[in-house]
């Protein structure tokens, strides 16, 4: 029996069927091993060897290969085709090794970029060993990212509270979205004016043109810096008579973009479709590893982490002959496009991403794939086929006007598409377009020497804009071209930030939090080497030389840890007043900056004598006033031009902020063990059972800015919304824990571009539906002990059903179809359910008679636990 162990148990099904009976696929759902996370994983002093661990769940998936094993005269050992995947079939083939499963067995290590049946089979006919250098290069980089994690991280929590964690690479790109905020916040806006005329032609066309000369000199972008100066600029044009004093002729030639890369697909998907990156590659691992078309489970996809930008001969013709089918011969190029990737540190050891076939229009495949598929497939089909079509030829013309006087120029520019060839198809995006951009108007037919008649002339004012935010595709773009990280990591950097609650992103955009400021300020600080661009990018270097065997991989380890595990030894002298003076003249711009009425800002607005300051509390950093306790000003590290951001004093007791019309008791702001909060009343002395209504103010709300009308607002949710038709049961709307959200029953939705105070009852009923239908939620009955409903439903790893708060996974060869009531209650009561039901029937059953001899016991081991302590 030959043993195949792939990644996923989407691929094992599809790859059996490929393969036949004399095999038996099995996954190892991705990583089986990891670093316990806990000091001493890593040893330096050991030469870097390392302790690995399989969690319960590993181990649980892991005894079907280890069942297998037994008997089996081949392995193969058939993860991703990349550098995680290399390290995937090491781990496995260490564990059973150590298990001493591997003896007389032929273990193999075989690739494949598609998952077809060609493509398999040619993988098992070329096997080869597992690759140790890009083993030792994940290794080290597993090494590098645990000693970092577990030794600067301590020192932030130590030094900054409130602070979370920090990572090797994703400090260095949160750095990037910090200095580019900063860059805003310092820029100072300039203004300019443009003037712009129209004229009238021989043929009585119009054409539009700007002004470029002025009294005989070029104009540069500011030159025109105020209405005064352009209204002079207008007097001047219309001052004089005018004719054409040139006409600039060129063709120009448009090429395609080469197909996609792991990083540009993630670009293009965010600026095209608004897909973030973590969304793109989980809908292209769905693509790679396979659809349903008719019966047979097909890969449309080539693998989507790489970095090259070639594509294979097959390919290649195909998309050239699809191209002349479908288009004609103009469209295909006299020879086959080639490209070569200009990322650094690029891995080209396989394909760019494409279809696995072509010949799979995106319109044909519309009824096999979901709305976010469809968008992805359509969107990687057309880039590939694009780039090996003819390039697109445009006309730009350049019309120079002139005075009488020669002193007063303008130019009138335009393009015309003269033959299109791959942009009948595709063209990419970008990130910014700036105030610059070129139009592609057409403009009339003139001739030099042609008189024109001046028609009303304009002047406009603009202001020079700061740098935009990063958003998701340019931060990828940023991080690429720096090579900082790999193209397989980008959406799990992203996703951290975010989860640390770093940076946010408004509107597609990241801002940081000033959690994430103190962060990377600290570390700019106290460890500036190690979030240094060009550091982090050698580092890569180095890692990369490693996978190439030009390196000694714990010879990068020592150099680093030599020097690293210093600066972490530096700063145990490091005071924590040190810290927060560096921190404040280092932000000074971000929290105390320049007012309109021209005070200072470091001056407290309550007592008029202290000096406001960065301060540490018990729940992380906030701007204080240096005559604490005196006075009691504190604001938080927000930046807050609409108000001077005072927080309430909460210590001493509830703020009031008025009276509830409706029951006329008093509203009130309160903090609490878990925030400050809202409540209507006070816990009635009679009733201490009966508790106020009470609503936490969520994260984006300034307790400085809540009064009356704000906090009834809050306090009024959840709300009632509607009936559900499906069920009638009341919708309700309100905020959670998570945000925003609508619920039916058990079923709960986040809302994210409505408002729970306002959405409506369809637009809740679609939402709910929409949710339903992408769980395929069913109430397969009552459970006859928990007398709760047994409800079916998909979840992130595969259908299971579920009765109150457990849950039951399906077997690998159970269908949803197959599951009925009695099947769902025997798996159900499996896991635990119906056991409570029957303890509390045992309990019951039971006398009270002996009840102070436990209250005695109780007390002596109390004593006991006492003494111990």
């Amino acid at each position: 029996m030959n043993v195949v162990v792939v990644e996923s148990p989407a691929k094992a099904k599809t790859i059996n069927k490929y393969l036949g009976k004399d095999y038996i696929v099995l996954a190892s759902y991705g990583h089986i091993r990891d670093l316990p996370a806990k000091d001493g994983s890593v040893r330096p002093d050991e030469n870097f060897s390392m302790d690995w661990e399989m969690d319960a769940r590993s181990k649980k998936q892991f005894k079907d290969i280890t069942d297998a094993m037994k008997g089996a005269d081949k392995l193969y050992l058939a993860t991703d085709p990349d550098r995680e995947g290399e390290a995937i079939s090491w781990h496995v083939q260490e564990v059973l090794a150590n298990k001493r499963l591997l003896k007389g067995v032929d273990v193999k290590r075989i690739v494949f970029h598609e998952i077809t049946k060609q493509a398999v089979l040619d993988a098992v006919a070329s096997p080869r060993e597992v690759n140790q250098e890009l083993v030792e290069a994940y290794l080290a980089r597993r090494a590098l990212d645990y000693l970092v994690g577990f030794n600067l991280s301590p020192v932030l929590w130590r030094k900054l509270p409130g602070s979370r964690s920090a990572g090797r690479v994703q400090s260095v790109a949160l750095r990037l979205i910090c200095e580019r905020e900063a860059e805003i916040e310092a820029f100072k806006a300039d203004e300019y004016w443009t003037v712009d005329a129209k004229f009238t032609t021989p043929k009585r066309k119009t054409i539009a043109a700007n002004l470029t000369h002025l009294n005989g000199d070029k104009l540069a972008k500011l030159d025109i810096g105020n209405e005064a100066a352009a209204n002079k600029a207008v007097a001047t044009v219309e001052a004089g008579s005018y004719t054409v004093a040139d006409v600039e002729r060129k063709k120009t030639r448009r090429h395609p973009a080469p197909p996609f890369t792991t990083s540009t697909l993630q670009q293009e998907a965010s600026r095209k479709l608004g897909f973030g990156a973590k969304r793109t590659m989980q809908v292209a691992q769905k693509l790679y590893e396979g659809i349903n078309l008719g019966g047979e489970t097909v890969g449309l996809i080539t693998y989507m982490r790489t970095d090259a930008v070639n594509l294979s001969n097959e390919a290649i013709f195909g998309a050239r002959d699809l191209i002349k089918d479908q288009y004609g011969d103009k469209y295909v190029p006299e020879s086959p496009r080639t490209y070569k990737t200009k990322a650094k540190n690029a891995q080209e050891a396989h394909e760019a991403i494409r279809p696995t076939a072509v010949t799979r229009r995106p319109e044909e495949m519309a009824r096999y794939l979901d709305a976010d598929q469809l968008k992805l497939y359509s969107l990687i089909w057309k880039r590939t086929v694009a780039c090996q079509m003819e390039s697109a030829v445009l006309d730009q013309v350049g019309v120079v006007i002139q005075s009488a006087d020669k002193q007063t120029w303008l130019r009138a520019s335009g393009s015309v598409v003269v033959f299109d060839g791959f942009l009948t198809l595709y063209q990419e995006g970008s990130d910014d377009n700036g105030d610059d951009e070129k139009s592609d108007k057409i403009l009339p037919d003139v001739q030099t020497g042609d008189t024109l008649n001046l028609g009303p002339v304009n002047a406009d004012q603009h202001f020079t804009q700061p740098p935009p935010r990063y958003s998701e595709a340019s931060l990828v773009k940023k991080m690429e071209e720096l090579g900082i990280g790999r193209p397989s990591t980008y959406a799990s950097i992203i996703s951290v930030l975010q989860d640390r609650d770093y940076v946010r992103l408004d509107k597609k955009r990241f801002i940081p939090e000033d959690r994430g400021r103190l962060v990377t300020a600290f570390l700019e600080n106290f460890f500036e080497r190690y979030v240094q661009y060009d550091f982090t990018a050698n580092l890569e270097d180095q890692l990369d030389e490693i996978s190439n065997g030009a390196e000694d991989w714990q010879k990068v380890l020592r150099d680093f840890w030599a020097a690293f595990s210093a600066a972490v030894e530096d700063t145990k002298e490091l005071r924590v007043r040190d810290v927060l003076d560096a921190l404040d003249k280092d932000l000074e711009e971000h929290f105390f900056h320049e007012n309109e009425e021209g005070k200072d800002p470091r001056v407290c607005p309550t007592c008029g004598e202290g000096r406001l300051s960065l301060k540490l509390g018990k729940f992380g950093a906030f701007i204080g006033c240096s005559n604490y306790p005196d006075c009691r000003y504190t604001r938080p590290l927000i930046k807050d031009d609409s108000s001077d951001g005072a927080l309430p004093d909460l210590e001493a007791g509830p703020k009031e902020l008025g009276l509830d019309p409706e029951t006329d008791e008093m509203v009130t702001m309160r903090r609490g063990p878990y925030g400050i909060y809202v409540q209507i009343g006070d816990i009635d002395p009679e009733d201490k059972k009966k508790k106020p209504k009470r609503a936490s103010l969520t994260s984006d709300m300034n307790p400085a800015e809540m009064d009356l009308e704000k906090a009834l607002k809050l306090l009024s949710l959840p709300r009632n919304v509607g009936i559900f038709p499906d069920t009638g049961e009341m919708i309700k709307a309100g905020i959670g824990r998570f945000g925003p959200y609508v619920s039916v029953g058990k079923t709960f939705v986040s809302i994210k571009e409505d408002s729970p105070y306002t959405i409506g009852e369809n637009r809740a009923i679609d939402l709910i539906h929409e949710k339903m239908e992408k769980t395929q939620m069913v109430v397969l009955g009552q459970h006859p002990d928990e007398k709760k409903d047994i409800i079916l439903q998909n979840g992130r790893w595969g259908p299971f059903v579920k009765v109150g708060r457990i849950n039951a996974r399906l077997p690998k060869d159970m269908e949803r179809e197959d599951v009925t009531l009695e099947i769902a209650i025997e798996m159900l009561n499996k896991k635990g359910a119906g056991k409570k039901a029957a303890k509390k029937k045992t309990a019951a059953k039971k006398t009270t008679k002996k009840a102070p001899a436990k209250k005695a016991a109780s007390k002596k081991t109390a004593k006991a636990d006492a003494a111990d302590e």
